[in-house]
């Protein structure tokens, strides 16, 4: 449900600026940098909140990021001022930074090591939830009863969470300053970088496309099905979190290299064959499935190789995951202005089969042969 909240919040106002331009009498390309404020927020709080906190209880962190959405969400539902709610956007921002740095240990640290994997993709699903099916349904509550009362709903969510997390979630003990290791020190762990680079490649690919799907299947005749797409891609996204659960432990070097395989594919059906409708909607479907697992599969890989310092290093994959958003927004814009989207597709290739390559070589640090559970056990982790 954190997740949840964390995805929801940051998209929310993409759905709503033409009302969140009219209540604040600023345009709808003012409003959308709502948006841009809360990914700043992320990029610039996540590894020195996660550091400055490490020696802290684990609930009592994962109460104060959650509290920062309740606080910030709730500033946002009641103010005029578009420049108090930029500084609340940019503080949501910081709170899903911390949260997101946080996220992946705590489902680790519940269970034993070989479900390790497991319990991270149970902990994920409510990224796709939140992908597929909370931003249409909070586009369609903004609509319905105005955008000040759906971020006034997220707040109440947030409630709901806080008493749910003190009534049922586990707590554990900070890192003493002795076990708290230097940043570049977690950089140069061996498997680290690799996992780093990967999350660059899939990622830049991911959102050159996801970005601009609208323009990339308006060429099959789509234009005015983009939800439809967008929802195959949530469901296929969802039943890939699943298949990632049940293989990640025994087999996750297998299951990114094959993900990212059948990505790569898909790129280049979509380059090949871009003018059928049908085409597009498996490629699509077959993309959402590869795609589902993505966060769970990297940051299994990350906090594997990280070892105790697999907060440090997920703060760090906070940072570079929206970093090759913001990227991949970036370089679509470019593409799309310079080219048009015939592009598209063999760009998300290249980077595709670059990911594939990094990921193939990281055969003995980041992304090992065999069951994960034995490897942290090799590794001393």
């Amino acid at each position: 449900m954190t997740g949840f909240i964390c995805i929801l919040t940051e998209t929310l106002p993409a759905g709503l600026l033409p009302q969140i331009g009219s209540g604040l009498n600023i345009s709808a390309a003012l409003a959308g940098q709502m948006v841009t404020a809360y990914a700043l927020g992320s990029l610039l709080a996540a590894i020195p909140l996660t550091i400055a906190t490490r020696g802290w209880r684990r609930r009592s962190v994962l109460l104060l990021s959650i509290g920062g959405f309740l606080v910030f969400n709730l500033i946002t539902a009641v103010s005029s001022s578009f420049v108090v709610v930029m500084v609340a956007r940019f503080f949501a921002g910081v709170s899903a930074g911390l949260a997101w740095s946080l996220l992946a240990g705590y489902a680790r640290r519940m269970v034993a090591p070989h479900l390790q994997g497991r319990a991270m993709s149970v902990a994920m699903v409510g990224t796709p939830v939140a992908l597929s099916l909370g931003v249409p349904l909070g586009t369609w509550l903004g609509n319905l009863v105005g955008w000040r009362i759906a971020f006034g709903i997220m707040s109440l969510l947030t409630l709901v969470l806080i008493g749910w997390v003190l009534a049922k979630v586990p707590d554990y003990p900070g890192q003493s300053g002795a076990k708290r290791p230097r940043l570049h020190h977690v950089l140069h762990t061996p498997g680290v970088r690799p996992v780093l680079g990967v999350v660059v490649m899939w990622m830049l690919a991911h959102n050159v496309l996801y970005t601009y799907v609208a323009p990339l299947v308006s060429a099959a005749g789509l234009g005015g099905r983009v939800d439809v797409v967008l929802l195959v891609f949530g469901v296929a996204a969802l039943a890939g979190i699943w298949i990632t659960g049940r293989f990640v432990d025994r087999h996750l070097r297998g299951a990114v290299l094959a993900s990212l395989g059948a990505f790569a594919a898909t790129a280049l059906v979509l380059g090949l064959m871009p003018g059928s409708a049908v085409v597009v909607f498996v490629c699509v479907g077959v993309w959402g499935l590869s795609f589902g697992g993505a966060a769970t599969l990297l940051q299994t890989a990350l906090a594997d190789a990280a070892g105790e310092a697999a907060d440090v290093a997920l703060s760090m994959n906070v940072v570079t995951w929206n970093s090759a958003i913001a990227g991949g927004g970036l370089l679509g814009g470019v593409l799309l202005g310079r080219f048009g989207v015939g592009l598209f597709a063999w760009v998300a290739l290249v980077l595709a089969l670059a990911g594939l390559a990094i990921a193939a070589a990281a055969r003995s640090h980041g992304f090992p042969r065999g069951d994960r559970a034995s490897n942290a056990v090799v590794a001393g982790h």
